[in-house]
């Protein structure tokens, strides 16, 4: 009896004890269950991001630096060879700036080799020159915060005329003829998509450009249904023939219309419906021969100016064989442009248009992603640094750049200058390096202030609003089918700068989507304290 007394009296004790004890177990359980997660690693924090179903499907290449070491903080697929889309830009650009200076100035020239005589009469042709001058247009400069044109986007030919009356010009017996000799003439890019070439996109390279070589029109419903739709443009010449089907439909329809243009072709087709009370719609067709449109309505404009005009209007382009190593026959060898033969008249320049330096437009270059303004930068490198303003010429002067600044021939391709090409390629690792050494140049600071920031303009003032890394992103965006980059200089929020570039290839995604996981990987790298050296 008394041992099992005892050993009822030893288990109450441990029951007693146990009930003691475990408000101390609970509390150091849920002590336990209050501890914060151990904070991920970035590489962590990326992949978690991109191993989401939908986006590990596609092909991503990325590597982050820091700015003033160089030194590596992340990459993935650095070395492997992406679509750069609109990134290519910051090639061209950079090599523009290199090679040109941000100082350089376009002319623009009015010339002829006839005589005026006491009344003013021009006995001879009028030639309007190019040389490679993007903005002869109503584009406001300097570029602030967004692009504005002014209509009609004649300004710069209308001051042209102006020098004209003011030396006393008051006929011209010749043609008015639109040079643009001094690039190839060849206007589109290896690979660029058909569909491409009717638009803004695709808009011809010529060293006579006018208004981004494009001509707008404004698509408004007719008064009542059954009407045509009224079409107009805001430079009006009769280059285009309009063959218009739009017809007005009842209001409260979703206005339906397309737009065709055979390359080549002076006749545009636009078909279906807009409706009633309809906002109407604009649109930007390429213009198919920009030297012979700036000529004629170079013609409108002297005639407007009280200069009559007798002749009509040409359009002189360069032979493509004196931009290549070819062997050319004598009779053509001395007629290559910039090299006139003896026996050719010395032209007088008449009037003369000098652009803003070189760096106000790549500034509109890369803060809207300005195609053509990047196909002509590639054709000047071409010319300044002694190849042939052409797409090859120019290719190789950015290859011999970009050897220069430490890249390795097989990190790169590019057949273009605005990365419309779907040949043209680049690994991470490469964009990474063009920026540290753009970095270390004289004009690296003015190259970054060329890119769009984050939540401010350009192509980037829509993304990061209301997020910490407004305003300390300046990068380059790019867009194709399947493509999406962004690529640039970066801040973080202690004061770290890095350098990065993000490329997204062969996804099938809304781009809304893609866009998304980049910018979410932007924000990580802002959210990093500064990076350590």
């Amino acid at each position: 009896m008394i041992r099992a007394n005892r050993l009822v009296r030893s288990r109450s004790l441990a029951v007693l004890i146990i009930l003691l004890c475990l408000p101390y177990f609970s509390s150091a359980t849920d002590s336990s269950a209050k501890k914060p997660a151990p904070k991920r690693s970035l590489a962590q924090q990326i992949s978690a991001i991109l191993s989401q179903p939908e986006l590990a499907r596609a092909h991503w290449g990325i590597e982050v630096a820091d700015l003033p070491t160089g030194k590596v903080i992340y990459e993935l697929n650095q070395d492997q060879l992406f679509l750069p889309a609109s990134n290519a830009k910051l090639f061209t650009t950079a090599a523009a700036l290199a090679v040109a200076s941000p100082d350089y100035r376009f002319h623009t020239t009015v010339e002829t080799t006839g005589k005026i005589d006491e009344s003013g009469r021009l006995q001879g042709d009028l030639v309007i020159v190019g040389r490679g001058d993007p903005n002869i247009s109503g584009r406001v400069m300097p570029y602030q915060l967004k692009t504005e044109r002014i209509a009609p986007h004649t300004q710069v030919l209308e001051e042209l005329a102006t020098q004209l009356v003011q030396k006393g010009i008051k006929a011209v017996e010749g043609d008015v003829i639109g040079d643009d000799t001094y690039y190839s003439p060849e206007r589109y890019g290896e690979s660029w998509g058909q569909d491409d070439l009717q638009w803004i996109d695709g808009a011809p390279v010529s060293a006579l450009s006018f208004n981004d070589n494009v001509i707008f029109l404004d698509i408004q419903p007719g008064q009542a249904p059954g009407d045509k739709a009224l079409i107009t443009q805001e430079t009006n010449t009769d280059y285009y023939e309009f063959d218009n089907r739009i017809v007005t439909s009842a209001a409260g329809i979703v206005h339906k219309v397309g737009i065709h243009r055979d390359p080549g072709s002076k006749k545009v087709m636009l078909w279906g419906t807009i409706p009633i009370g309809d906002k109407g719609m604009k649109e930007a067709l390429a213009i198919d021969d920009p030297a012979q449109y700036t000529a004629q309505l170079f013609r409108q404009i002297l005639q407007e100016h009280g200069i009559t005009v007798a002749g009509k209007v040409q359009a002189r382009h360069g032979d493509i064989a004196q931009f290549f190593d070819r062997p050319l026959p004598p009779a053509q060898t001395a007629a290559i442009p910039g090299q006139p033969t003896p026996e050719a008249p010395t032209p007088t320049v008449l009037a003369e248009h000098i652009s803003l330096p070189l760096i106000e437009d790549v500034r509109v270059t890369n803060k809207t992603s300005q195609n053509l303004h990047a196909e002509m930068d590639l054709r000047l490198v071409g010319k300044l640094d002694g190849m042939t303003p052409s797409f090859e010429g120019g290719a190789a002067a950015i290859k011999q750049f970009l050897l220069q600044a430490g890249l390795t021939a097989d990190e790169f391709t590019f057949l273009d200058g605005s990365g419309l090409s779907r040949r043209d390629l680049v690994t991470p690792a490469a964009v990474i390096q063009l920026l540290l050494y753009a970095s270390r140049q004289p004009w690296g600071a003015a190259y970054k202030e060329s890119l769009p920031v984050s939540g401010v303009d350009g192509s980037l003032a829509e993304r990061f609003l209301n997020t910490p890394a407004g305003g300390l992103i300046h990068a380059k965006t790019g867009s194709l089918s399947h493509v999406n980059a962004l690529s640039g200089y970066g801040e973080t929020k202690t004061g770290g700068q890095f350098v990065f570039s993000i490329l997204c290839n062969n996804h099938d995604l809304p781009p809304g989507r893609v866009l998304s996981a980049i910018d979410s990987i932007v924000q990580l790298l802002v959210n990093q304290g500064r990076p350590r050296k």
